[in-house]
Parts: structure tokens; C-alpha cells; sequence
């Protein structure tokens, strides 16, 4: 197929790209962002360029004035090249990165990932694939016949006829702006066309029509949109498989570091929009290095699943979210439409789709559902219960025939942020520890093996207990002052020197101190009586639930006996624990590769109740008898057992 020339100024790059694509199109091929939120239908009018020169066919539209064709302006999304062509872009049409170019953007971004490495590629050990095969974007090849005397039905019907041949589907919606391309593509391309399928509900919808054979490259994103960190996963949605996957800390931690601060930002004078910008750039980021990484045209990309709590959706879609907070605790939307991917400011394909996971309520989201779906929590026979460990420490209860769910605000220590040495799950984090008994020298794990830079959430759970166990940390969380070179005072309290600067990737020591072992104290409690009251809500025992999968960023280790030994979990068999990793991001992906998964999401997100924990009768005594290692009352942990 004839190709041409297409010169972008002012970035002064050059790329090459089929006759009759469109000029946003081939933008997103160079890595070069152009503003266009209705995602190339022509109807927001961002997106104006200059032609300096060159011959393009501009489709007629409202949003050019008569002023601005006497200028040469047209919009980038109904411009289709048909020789080598110039083109400047507008200023105000201009959609970077911080203006930076794309070579900048890589600079940064790895330097951004100098902390945060790749994230395991499955995403979770959750995830079972018991979903029909079914993407939420599907790409089909057709060869259409060629019209006769004897076969005259228009371009669209044609279309319309042959996918409904292949797909054994009703003919599917299309928009205005494929249908006004339809005649001169299909023509040009000798009636060999792909066809991109998308589903919006119950309705399937014809994406984009592209000249030749591009089934192969069908790719889409899914997202676990964390309040304290952002994770995504690059997939291959012929194969199925993950091709890469990228995490980094949400950026709206600078404006607060739990939702109910960033809430009270949102109701500021631009806040909202901050708030929106930052989770947008940090997904930008992770979709931007993914394609860099593995030489990804983002026009292929076509479909993103994003699943986080109700205020992190409210935020990433820029909706007020100021009444979560508010008596009674409404959101304005759990359930949200399939939308453009552009609408809200997400380099994919200009016409991609966006699909949210379905939430509960206020205080529990699209997370909590993916999750759910993930480890088939709501197809167990047998009672059981999935804690999410994060910074809103989220809980299911429940089986195939209920599902109830509650959520405790635990702060971000056990994500790395809040204490003095906390890092992600990270290359270079410490993950495991040992401490001696007589002498506490101390061994340690770091994730790849690395220099130790910093502590992750299953190394402070392992210190802790390890600290407990040995007799160096008192129940009421106060180091002991005993003669040691690894006890010290420092600024916050005492603290214990885990790694020596000398020995450190970070030319510091690595330490835990008393105000690190007070933030992890109260994570833990909120979560355990979070748990704990559920389940006296429920007038059951700890005893009646038969598996407990435990979801959180932990990385590849969390030891349960130390998670249990400083009160976190409850003091049941081992055998009864699952460790599920990111359950959310396995859920999402799922939802991305199985409309039937996406579906089933939809019914979970209706049949769990929410239990609001701050109306709840005793919920705060829970709450101050966990305040302790491991309880107040022992009776409820018979196998811990702390050296004296």
C-alpha cells in the first residue's frame, strides 16, 4: 500500500503512514500528543493543524470557521493524507507531556522508574482464566465483495453485511466520522479491510476501519488505580498474554495521602482538575514507556480497563466526589458507561475505549469487585473472606449466596509511604528479614537481589514480628532500651538500624524507628478490626470462614505466620490463607480479555452489601483493642508467643 511522508512542526519529526490516515492518527504513530477529548470524531475542535504543504482530503465540519480555511486550518482528526505532507500544530491544540518532546518524556519517565522496576508480569497469582475468550476489543479482517449491476447495496451495508457473515452478530452501530472515510477506504484498499469491533454494553460498535490486514495488532491496557500507587499492564489481546507491566506512586499524594484529603482538595479552586491531571499523567507515563519499551504504535492500542476505589474513578473521570464524605455516603456514579479512552485525556487510539470496573459504594470500588472476580470469592460454597491490604484496607465476606463488604482507612505504611525507610515492592526493597536472638544481627531479603534501598510492606510486617519475637519491641510498640549498636535515638523516638549506610544502596541507613512502628500499629488494627467487626456483624467466628485470600502490593513475599504474629491477621490455620498479590489488576485484565468476566463484574458490584463501618456499634473498641501486638486479648492469638 502507497505510504507517505508526514512532517509535524513544531517537533520537527517525520513519520510514514498509510494513504488515507488521518492526521491525528499518524501523530499518535510519531508520539507526538495532539488535543482531541471526542477521540477523532470531529466534535471538539481541538484538534487544528496548519497544512504548510502537501495535499490532504478534509472532511466538512462545523468546527473550522470560514477565517480559519483562509488560513489553511483543519482539524487533524478529518484530515486524510494523500501525499507527503507539513503540517504545523497549533498551540492551543498541543497536548504534551509538561511540553516536553518524546525523547524527554523516556529521559524522565526512567528516571522516574529509577525506584519503581517492572512489576510482575502476571500481576497477581489470582486470576483464574474460567472466562470465554471474548475481548473487550476485537479485530477482524474482511475482503468484501466487490460491487456489481447485480450487487448494489451501499458501502456501509456492506460493511455492516460481511461483519455480521463473519461474527454471526446483528449489524453493529458506527459513527459518522468512519462513515464519512467509508468510500474512499474501502476502494483504495481494494475492499481489504479491518475492521476494529468494540462493546459498549450490550451493543457492539464498529471502532475503526483500517486498509489491509492489521488483526495481529490488537493490544490493550489494564490498570489498578491505587491511591498510593498506580500499576499497569500492557496485553496482547490475540494472545492473551501480558506483554509488560510498569507501577509508580500516584502523583496525588502530593495534594494528600489518603482519599479523604484529597476529597477536601477536589472542593478547591482547580483542585478537581489537578487531581485529575495527576492520576491522568501517571497512567500516560506507564502506557508511554510500555509502547517505548516494546515498540508500540498506541493507534493498536484500543481498549483500557482501569479499576480503583470509588474516589480514585470520581477522579480519574473528574467528577466531584465531594459527597462520599458526606452523610450518607453517596457517590454520584458506581456504574459508569463505556467511554473514549481521549475523553478524559489517555494516549491510546484516538477512538479506544475506556471501561471503569463497576463499584459498591462510597468507600468501596471498582478494586473491591475486580478482586472478588479474581479469586472467585463470590463462587465459593464455603464461607470465606478476601482482605485487601492497602491504604483503604478493604473486606469481603461472604460466598456464592452473599457477599457483604466493609473498608477501614489504614494509611499507606504498608505501601512504603509514611515511614522514614518505606519504598514500593521494589527492586532493592528489603522484603524479608531475620533478627538474632542474642546478638540481633540482622539478615535480610531485598526483591532482585539487589543493594538494600528501602523497606517494603512484607519487610515491616517481617521486622515487626521479628523485633517482638526476640524481645527488642514491647506490645505498645516502644523500642527497649538496651545496649545495642543498632538502637539509637533518633528524631522520631528510637530507632533500629536495619541496614548501615555502609551497606546501603542509599549512602543512609535503613532504619525503623517508633514513629514508623506507630503508623504500622495503626494500619494493622484498623484492618484486623475492620475484619473483626464484619464478622461479630455478621454473628459469625473467625473460626466458620474457611479461606482468607489476602490481596495487596506486597511484591513476591509476605510471610503470614509474621503477619499474624503482630496482629494483622487472624490467628487461624495457616492452610487457610491465600495470597493473591494484586487481585484488582488480575481482575482488570480479566475484564479486558472476557466480556463475559465484565459482565459477571457488574453482577458482583450489585450483589455485595456495604456495611459502613463508622455507624457500626463498637467498631472503635475493636479499633483500640488492636491498638496493641497482637491484641489486647491474647485469648484471640493462643499460638503468639513474644520473648519477655
Amino acid at each position: 500500500m502507497e505510504k507517505f511522508k508526514v512532517t509535524f512542526y513544531p517537533d520537527n519529526k517525520t513519520v510514514e503512514v498509510p494513504k488515507d490516515t488521518t492526521i491525528l492518527s499518524a501523530a499518535v504513530s510519531g508520539g507526538i500528543y495532539i488535543n482531541s477529548s471526542c477521540g477523532g470524531d470531529g466534535v471538539c475542535g481541538r484538534c487544528k493543524i496548519i497544512l504548510k504543504s502537501g495535499k490532504i482530503i478534509s472532511q466538512p465540519t462545523g468546527a473550522i470557521s470560514l477565517e480559519d480555511r483562509k488560513k489553511n486550518i483543519h482539524l487533524a482528526c478529518l484530515s486524510n493524507i494523500q501525499g507527503d505532507i507539513e503540517v504545523e500544530i497549533l498551540p492551543e491544540s498541543r497536548l504534551s507531556l509538561d511540553g516536553l518532546t518524546p525523547e524527554e518524556i523516556h529521559a524522565r519517565i526512567k528516571d522516574i522508574y529509577s525506584e519503581i522496576e517492572e512489576v510482575e508480569l502476571a500481576g497477581a497469582r489470582a486470576g483464574k482464566d474460567i472466562f470465554n475468550y471474548a475481548p473487550l476489543t476485537t479485530k477482524v479482517y474482511l475482503e468484501l465483495p466487490k460491487p456489481t449491476l447485480d450487487d448494489k447495496v451501499s458501502d456501509l451495508e456492506r460493511l455492516n453485511r460481511q461483519i455480521s457473515r463473519v461474527k454471526n452478530i446483528p449489524p453493529p452501530q458506527t459513527g459518522l466520522a468512519n462513515i464519512r472515510q467509508l468510500g474512499e477506504l474501502l476502494r483504495d484498499a481494494d475492499w481489504k479491510v479491518t475492521v476494529t469491533l468494540g462493546k459498549r454494553e450490550s451493543t457492539t460498535e464498529v471502532i475503526l476501519v483500517e486498509p489491509g490486514d492489521t488483526s495481529q495488532k490488537n493490544f490493550g491496557f489494564s490498570f489498578d488505580i491505587g491511591t498510593t500507587t498506580i500499576t499497569g499492564q500492557l496485553v496482547d489481546l490475540n494472545t492473551k498474554k501480558v506483554i509488560g507491566a510498569k507501577s509508580m506512586y500516584n502523583k496525588q499524594i502530593s495534594f494528600g495521602s489518603d482519599i479523604i484529603t484529597r476529597i477536601i482538595y477536589a472542593r478547591e479552586e482547580e483542585g478537581l482538575e489537578r487531581l485529575h491531571l495527576a492520576v491522568v499523567d501517571c497512567m500516560n507515563q506507564i502506557i508511554q514507556e510500555l509502547a517505548l519499551e516494546h515498540k508500540l504504535d498506541l493507534n493498536d492500542a484500543v481498549s483500557l480497563l482501569a479499576a480503583g476505589n470509588t474516589t480514585m474513578i470520581h477522579l480519574l473521570l473528574s467528577i466531584d466526589p465531594s459527597h462520599i464524605r458526606k452523610e450518607p455516603y453517596v457517590s454520584t456514579a458506581d456504574f459508569t458507561p463505556t467511554l473514549k479512552a481521549s475523553e478524559i485525556g489517555l494516549r491510546i487510539n484516538p477512538r479506544g475505549l475506556l471501561v471503569c470496573v463497576p463499584g459498591v459504594a462510597s468507600y468501596v470500588g471498582g478494586d473491591v469487585t475486580s478482586g472478588v472476580l479474581s479469586c472467585g470469592l463470590d463462587r465459593e460454597k464455603d464461607l470465606s473472606i478476601l482482605i485487601d491490604i492497602g491504604t483503604n484496607g478493604e473486606i469481603v465476606l461472604g460466598n456464592e449466596e452473599f457477599l457483604i463488604s466493609c473498608a477501614a482507612s489504614a494509611g499507606p505504611a504498608f505501601e512504603g509511604t509514611g515511614v522514614s525507610s518505606g519504598m514500593r515492592a521494589a527492586r532493592g526493597a528489603i522484603q524479608k528479614v531475620r533478627i538474632g536472638a542474642s546478638d540481633f544481627e540482622v539478615e535480610y531479603d531485598t526483591i532482585g537481589g539487589a543493594r538494600a534501598r528501602g523497606i517494603c510492606g512484607s519487610g515491616y510486617i517481617d521486622i515487626i514480628s521479628r523485633l517482638l519475637n526476640v524481645g527488642i519491641l514491647s506490645k505498645n510498640g516502644k523500642i527497649k532500651d538496651i545496649k545495642n549498636k543498632r538502637i539509637r535515638e533518633g528524631e522520631f523516638g528510637r530507632e533500629f538500624i536495619l541496614v548501615f549506610k555502609k551497606e546501603s544502596d542509599t549512602a543512609l541507613d535503613i532504619v525503623i524507628n517508633e514513629a514508623d512502628i506507630e503508623n504500622l500499629k495503626r494500619a494493622k488494627a484498623a484492618i484486623y478490626s475492620a475484619t473483626a467487626s464484619l464478622i461479630r456483624h455478621m454473628k459469625l467466628d473467625f473460626k466458620d470462614v474457611k479461606k482468607i485470600f489476602i490481596a495487596g502490593g506486597f511484591g513476591t513475599y509476605l510471610d503470614i505466620d509474621n503477619a499474624i504474629n503482630i496482629g494483622l491477621l487472624p490467628d487461624l490455620e495457616r492452610k487457610r490463607f491465600i495470597f493473591v498479590g494484586n487481585s484488582s489488576l488480575a481482575g482488570a485484565r480479566q475484564m479486558l480479555l472476557s466480556c463475559q468476566a465484565l459482565a459477571r463484574a457488574g453482577g458482583i458490584a450489585r450483589k455485595i452489601t456495604y456495611f459502613e463501618l463508622s455507624v457500626e456499634p463498637g467498631y472503635m473498641e475493636e479499633y483500640m483493642a488492636a491498638l496493641f501486638f497482637p491484641h489486647t486479648d491474647l485469648k484471640l492469638f493462643p499460638t503468639v508467643k513474644y520473648k519477655n
